[in-house]
């Protein structure tokens, strides 16, 4: 089979970036659009949410897009790594 993945731990290190650990899988348009939507709903929560409202709970849509965007980078770099590791363990 071709070269082996990127090690899913240091996708999920480098996801701490948003869009970093999308563009380590070579999906920088995926991580792109996670960026977009981190912006887009960070505003409107923040449009949203009374001003005496914590920072979190202002900015609560980017921060759960961000979450998705980390769990997404690792699940997607762990998939392949298991697709690798089957593949080469059926051609020995």
């Amino acid at each position: 089979m071709s070269d082996a993945p990127r090690n899913p731990y240091l996708v999920l290190a480098a996801a701490i970036v948003p869009g970093a650990g999308h563009v380590l899988l070579g999906l920088a348009q995926r991580g792109l659009m996670f960026i977009f939507f981190m912006v887009i709903l960070g505003g409107v929560s923040t449009k949203l949410v009374p001003a005496e409202a914590s920072f979190f709970a202002r900015h609560v849509g980017g921060i759960f897009i961000y979450g998705i965007s980390v769990i997404d980078a690792y699940r997607t770099a762990r998939l392949r790594a298991e697709l690798w590791r089957r593949g080469t363990a059926s051609e020995k």
